[in-house]
């Protein structure tokens, strides 16, 4: 039996944590208001689409393809990126709620976080090259062998990034924000 495929369509206010989400493609469609909520999206292809007001909390991604997909007001709690299909991955976040998700080894360059909260989120051997937080919250966010080259963390806040543990040639910070660059030393800052 083949997967389904389907391009340019709205998917608008559907519980598919009731009504079942043919498995498939799909291509430059838009979800709002869906519930998505601990399904399983295994296998799923997603390209050139966006999910606006959506809820996809523990959702299951072994294997989904997420292709140049933006997440606009989404809630996204617990989600495993890193278990998503690496190949042409490409995702972009704005006024996100991404608590407890891991991006660990995943390829982020470019990637643009904007008005996102985003505690506990495990970057850890991420490639965060050129990434943007713009005004985001990375309290406990985990940066560990990330590479961090000319990421933007000038309008980003309560992050904690150990400079000895990351690659961070020509990353941006505000000066109100090198205290999180200097965290681990134990230093009052005044």
């Amino acid at each position: 039996m083949s997967n389904a495929y389907f391009e340019d369509q709205i998917f608008e206010k559907l519980d598919f944590t009731n009504t079942i989400l043919a498995r498939g493609e799909y291509e430059n469609c838009t979800f709002s208001y869906c519930n998505f909520a601990e399904i399983h999206l295994s296998g799923y292809i997603f390209s050139d689409c966006t999910f606006k007001d959506c809820n996809l909390s523990m959702a299951q991604t072994r294997s989904t393809s997420f292709k140049r997909v933006a997440f606009k007001s989404c809630k996204l709690l617990g989600i495993h990126f890193d278990q998503c299909n690496p190949f042409l991955f490409e995702v972009s976040f704005e006024n996100c709620l991404l608590n407890l998700s891991t991006f660990h080894k995943l390829n982020l360059k470019k990637t643009r976080f904007k008005d996102c909260t985003m505690h506990e989120v495990d970057f850890s051997e991420a490639d965060l090259s050129n990434a943007i937080f713009d005004n985001s919250d990375l309290s406990r966010t985990t940066f560990r062998n990330t590479i961090l080259e000319k990421a933007d963390f000038r309008t980003a806040y309560n992050y904690s990034i150990d400079p000895e543990a990351n690659k961070l040639k020509k990353a941006k910070f505000s000066l109100h924000g090198v205290a999180g660059l200097l965290e681990k030393y134990d230093i009052s800052i005044h």
